[in-house]
């Protein structure tokens, strides 16, 4: 890190736009809106600002430690991990971690999204100390490390399974998922049994890329009663790890139950089933399940919907019923059928796929394909900001 002429202005614009563009990527980035096209060029952006500040020496640092001050928030400690990482400074990265621990798993999660945009040979002095820490934390980020970049930890990961806190072990089971420890799966197994719901959840992905999906399929019911987990993640795994015909009767019973109606309602796309259009319609009139309906509707077409007139912004334009809902992307009934039956369905558009297809293809091709690594859909084209 060296002191150098810049222009203070523009330094302190580099930070700010850089923090908001990886926040708005990483709200994005498993979503139904954008597709790899439009995380690339947020990429190009991003890293245009990051290049910047990395050329901007000692003044990028003070500016980014100064924004942290005025908004310790995640984005925040995100850009100053970016450049203790691209400096590879120790001291500094020793504040970032101590900042992020006070922020708890956002606070994770920014060195995670930092030291995924960071080349191995820029990593590789700090990851094995990481890994070999006594402090959670540490070993969470080094686990990180090693997710990004698909490395295996090699024997220890089995040890990093096994480890006494739960943080420590659910990323690990996530990444023996990944790269497809098979000699794990009896360590993957004892961990479908932990009181830790996430953990839970993170084994249970684990043991159906291992090939052990039928262990796993009564703990992700289980899991659909917990307040701790998100039912659509719940959803979805175990969708995709059924069969096609179990899959219509396992979801149809969540139907009918008041408190899964909702999240078994937005899953129903992932069926592929368009029989369900005229259904789905009708549920987009009803204020309580709209919002669901629409993200079923995304998933059952391949189609940039951006493009079209179904979604609106303002759901107060869709009557008084709906003049409590909070304001959101809300599917139109009328012109949802109206686009169905009028000719202008998914034959008439250009193929979409979003960054939440792309990991949802990428996890039912791995439950497929027992020998094919977990893919990293959050791989992205890059265009320039301006196309």
């Amino acid at each position: 890190m060296q002191r150098l002429a810049t222009i203070p202005a523009i330094v302190d614009q580099h930070a700010e736009d850089a923090a908001f563009l990886w926040s708005r990527r990483r709200r994005e980035i498993d979503g139904p809106l954008l597709d790899e096209i439009d995380i690339g060029r947020i990429d190009q952006r991003l890293d245009a600002n990051l290049q910047g500040l990395f050329a901007s020496g000692e003044a990028a640092w003070a500016a980014a430690s100064a924004r942290f001050s005025d908004y310790p928030e995640a984005p925040e400690l995100f850009v100053m991990a970016c450049l203790a990482l691209h400096w590879e400074l120790e001291k500094q990265l020793a504040t970032v971690v101590e900042a992020a621990a006070a922020l708890g798993e956002t606070g994770i999660n920014a060195i995670s999204g930092a030291i995924a945009r960071t080349p191995r040979a820029k990593l590789r002095s700090f990851v094995a100390n990481w890994v070999d820490s006594r402090e959670t934390i540490l070993k969470c980020i080094g686990l990180s490390a090693l997710w990004h970049h698909r490395v295996d930890a090699g024997p220890r990961l089995g040890e990093l399974v096994a480890n006494g806190h739960a943080e420590v072990r659910s990323r690990a089971l996530r990444l023996a998922g990944a790269l497809r420890r098979r000699d794990l799966l009896p360590l993957v197994a004892e961990r479908l049994a932990t009181d830790q719901p996430q953990e839970r959840l993170a084994a249970s992905l684990a043991a159906c890329l291992l090939g052990a999906r039928r262990a796993a399929l009564p703990v992700l019911d289980e899991l659909l009663a917990s307040a701790n987990v998100s039912p659509g993640k719940v959803f979805d795994i175990r969708l995709l790890a059924s069969a096609e015909n179990g899959a219509k009767t396992w979801l149809r019973k969540f139907l009918d139950q008041p408190t899964s109606r909702q999240p078994a309602l937005a899953a129903t796309g992932l069926l592929g089933d368009r029989s369900i259009v005229p259904w789905l319609i009708e549920r987009m009139r009803e204020p309580q399940s709209a919002y669901a309906a629409g993200l079923a509707w995304r998933d059952l077409f391949d189609v940039d919907f951006n493009d079209t007139d179904v979604f609106i912004v303002d759901p107060a334009s869709l009557g008084e019923q709906f003049a409590d809902t909070e304001e959101t992307s809300l599917p139109f009934a009328e012109r949802a059928n109206a686009w169905w039956d009028e000719g202008r369905g998914p034959g008439k558009h250009k193929q979409f796929r979003s960054m939440r297809k792309h990991r949802l293809a990428a996890i039912r091709a791995s439950f497929d394909s027992p020998d094919l690594p977990l893919a990293n859909w959050r791989r992205t084209q890059r265009f320039p900001a301006w196309m």
